[in-house]
C-alpha cells in the first residue's frame, strides 16, 4: 500500500488534506481535547447559551492565538486543567459581552489585528498576514479567519474590562499625584561592581581539577541527538514573475478590486490609506499565486525523488543537478533550535527527525518562504565529547567559573571593612578606593527607569531598583549576587520630583493608573463570576477536573 501511495504522491496529499480538514473540524489540535474515549458531547452552558462543539473548538483556537502572542509559542506543557479553564473564559467573556450590547466595529477589530502584526515586527521588518499565515498559523491547521476571530474578540475583550472594571477608575488628580511620585521620584546612588572579568586571568587551570570539572558536568556537555539534511529550497520569491504574467494586468487589477470591494481595509492589516491597502492585496495575492506554483514544483520534485527506485537520499541530489536545481546540505541541528542555516517551520523539524534509511525523503514541507524538499544525509545519536576533543570550552567554563567565585569572595570582604571605613567618617567613594575599588556614578534613576548604562553587563536594571528602594538612604547594600559576579549599592539622596514634567504628564498617567485599577476590579469579578458558572453550569465531569474532585 505504501508503494502505491509513493507512486500516486497527489492521491496521499489529498488523503492528508482531507483527513487534516476532518481532524481540525471535529477534534482540534492542542490542550483541551477530551481525554475520554467516546468524545465530548457536552459542553455546558452559559448566560443560558448552550456551547456547541463549533463554539468550543473557537475557543480553543483562541486560547492558542493567546498564548502564542504572549509567548511566542504553542502552549504545550500547560495542564489540561489550566487550558480548559482558559478556553471556557474565552467563551465566558464575549458571551457576556453580548449580553452587555458590546460591539466592536469591524474597523476596531481590523486595527486589533494590525497590533498584534506590529508586535513581530523585527529589526524594521513589517509582518504581513499571509507571511503571518503561512508560517505560524497554518503550523496549528489555525487559518486567517481563526485569527481575524481572535482579535475581534480580544478587543471585546478589552471593552468588557474596562465596562466591568469602571468602579475601579475613580482615582482622584491626587491619588494620581501620589502614585506618580513614588513612581518617579529618582534616587541618587554609587555602585561598586565585582566583574568576574577582572578575575578570569587569575585563575590557574590544575589539569586533575579541570578532569573532574569536566566529570561533573557531563550532562552539560552532552550533545543532543541531531540531524543533518540535504534539501532543495523552492523559494516563493522565484516565482513572483512568473504569477504576475500569469494572472496578467487587467486579471489581476480586478482581483484587488474585487478583495477590496468585498472587505475593505480588513483586508490590508496595517495599511494607512486606500492606495497602501491595495498595493498589499496586490502584494498578498501574487505572493499566494506564487505560493501555488511553488509547491506545485516542489511536489513534482519530491513524487519524481520518491518514484526512483531504490528510494534513497541520493536521489534527490542526482535528480538536484539534472534539473539544475542547487542542494543544500544543513549543519547537524538538534530538535530543539533546527537549523542554523534559515528558520525552519516545526513541521521541518519534525519531518527532518522522522527520516529513515528505509523513509529518507520528505517533502514539501512549506515554510513561511519556501516550500522545501529533504533528504536524510545522516542521523548523529546523543553523545558526551571527549574532553580533549572540546578542552579549550571545559577550560574556559571552568576558569569562568571560578572567576565569579572570586569576584564574589572579594565583594564580600569588601563589604567588611566598607562597614568599618564608613563607621569612621569616610565616604563609601572613599572607602572603595581605600579597600582597592572604583565605586561607580549612577545616572539618577526611578523605580520607572527602564535602562541604566553603567550597568552595562554587570547587573539587572530590577535587580538593582529592588535594592535602591528597599534600603534606607545614606546606608550601603549588602553584597548582591549576580551571574556576573555581584555589586554593592548605595544611595546618596532622594531627588525632588521635576513639578512641570509631573504635571504635563499627569493626565495621561492618571488615565493609565485608571486602566489599571479597571483590570483589577475586572479580574476581582471574573473570578467570582468563573467560581459561581463551574458550581452552577459547568458540566459535572468539567466541574469535578477544575475543582479538583476528578479521581
Amino acid at each position: 500500500m505504501f508503494r502505491f501511495f509513493r507512486k500516486h504522491r497527489w492521491i496521499l496529499i489529498l488523503a492528508m488534506v482531507v483527513t487534516a480538514i476532518t481532524f481540525v473540524t471535529f477534534m482540534g489540535s492542542g490542550p483541551g481535547r477530551n481525554r475520554n474515549g467516546g468524545g465530548e458531547s457536552d459542553f455546558g452552558t452559559i448566560y443560558g447559551h448552550k456551547i456547541t462543539a463549533q463554539e468550543y473548538l473557537a475557543a480553543r483556537n483562541d486560547y492558542n492565538l493567546f498564548y502564542w502572542f504572549r509567548n511566542n509559542s504553542w502552549p504545550e506543557n500547560v495542564s489540561d486543567k489550566d487550558a480548559r479553564e482558559q478556553i471556557y473564559l474565552r467563551l465566558m467573556l464575549p458571551q457576556k459581552a453580548r449580553d452587555l450590547g458590546i460591539h466592536v466595529s469591524d474597523e476596531s477589530a481590523a486595527a486589533t489585528a494590525a497590533a498584534l502584526l506590529r508586535q513581530l515586527d523585527r529589526n524594521g521588518r513589517h509582518v504581513t498576514l499571509d507571511a503571518f499565515n503561512q508560517a505560524i498559523l497554518k503550523s496549528r491547521n489555525l487559518t486567517v479567519e481563526d485569527f481575524e476571530r481572535f482579535a475581534r474578540n480580544d478587543m471585546t475583550i478589552e471593552q468588557l474590562i474596562q465596562t466591568l472594571g469602571s468602579s475601579g477608575e475613580l482615582v482622584t488628580p491626587q491619588d494620581a499625584a501620589e502614585f506618580y511620585t513614588r513612581q518617579h521620584q529618582e534616587v541618587s546612588a554609587q555602585a561598586v561592581f565585582f566583574s568576574a572579568t577582572n578575575y578570569f586571568s587569575q585563575v590557574t587551570v590544575n589539569s586533575n581539577i579541570l578532569a573532574q570539572f569536566y566529570t561533573n558536568e557531563l550532562a552539560y556537555y552532552r550533545v543532543p541527538d541531531r540531524v543533518q539534511v540535504n534539501y532543495v529550497a523552492f523559494e516563493i520569491s522565484n516565482y513572483l514573475a512568473s504569477a504576475e504574467q500569469k494572472l496578467g494586468t487587467t486579471n489581476l487589477t480586478q482581483i484587488v478590486e474585487a478583495n477590496f470591494n468585498k472587505y475593505g481595509m480588513d483586508a490590508a492589516p496595517g495599511a494607512t490609506n486606500v492606495v497602501e491597502a491595495k498595493a498589499i492585496i496586490r502584494k498578498n495575492v501574487l505572493q499566494q499565486e506564487a505560493a501555488v506554483e511553488a509547491m506545485r514544483d516542489a511536489n513534482d520534485f519530491a513524487t519524481a525523488v520518491i518514484n526512483q527506485t531504490p528510494v534513497q537520499s541520493a536521489n534527490l541530489i542526482a535528480l538536484a543537478k539534472q534539473k539544475n536545481l542547487p542542494v543544500h546540505l544543513t549543519s547537524p541541528f538538534s530538535e530543539q533550535y533546527g537549523p542554523e542555516e534559515f528558520l525552519a517551520s516545526e513541521k521541518f523539524i519534525t519531518s527532518a527527525f522522522a527520516l529513515t534509511q528505509d523513509d529518507p525523503v520528505a517533502g514539501p514541507i512549506q515554510g513561511a518562504e519556501a516550500f522545501y524538499v529533504i533528504a536524510l544525509d545522516k542521523k548523529l545519536p546523543s553523545e558526551i565529547p571527549s574532553l580533549d576533543s572540546i578542552h579549550d570550552r571545559v577550560v574556559n567554563d571552568y576558569k569562568t567559573m571560578i572567576s565569579i567565585q572570586m569576584a564574589q569572595r572579594s565583594g564580600t570582604n569588601f563589604v567588611h571593612t566598607l562597614t568599618n571605613q564608613m563607621a569612621a567618617g569616610k565616604s563609601f567613594a572613599v572607602a572603595a578606593v581605600a579597600a582597592g575599588f572604583h565605586s561607580e556614578i549612577l545616572s539618577p534613576f526611578s523605580p520607572a527607569t527602564a535602562d541604566l548604562p553603567e550597568l552595562r553587563n554587570h547587573a539587572e536594571i530590577n535587580q538593582v531598583k529592588q535594592i535602591a528602594f528597599s534600603m534606607p538612604v545614606g546606608q550601603p547594600s549588602p553584597f548582591i549576587e549576580t551571574q556576573d559576579g555581584g555589586f554593592v549599592l548605595f544611595v546618596d539622596k532622594k531627588l525632588p520630583v521635576d513639578r512641570t514634567e509631573m504635571n504635563s504628564q499627569l493626565p495621561q498617567y492618571t488615565e493609565q493608573l485608571r486602566r489599571q485599577r479597571a483590570s483589577e476590579m475586572f479580574d476581582i469579578w471574573w473570578h467570582q463570576e468563573f467560581g459561581h458558572w463551574v458550581e452552577t453550569q459547568a458540566p459535572k465531569a468539567l466541574r469535578d477536573e477544575l475543582m479538583g474532585n476528578s479521581k
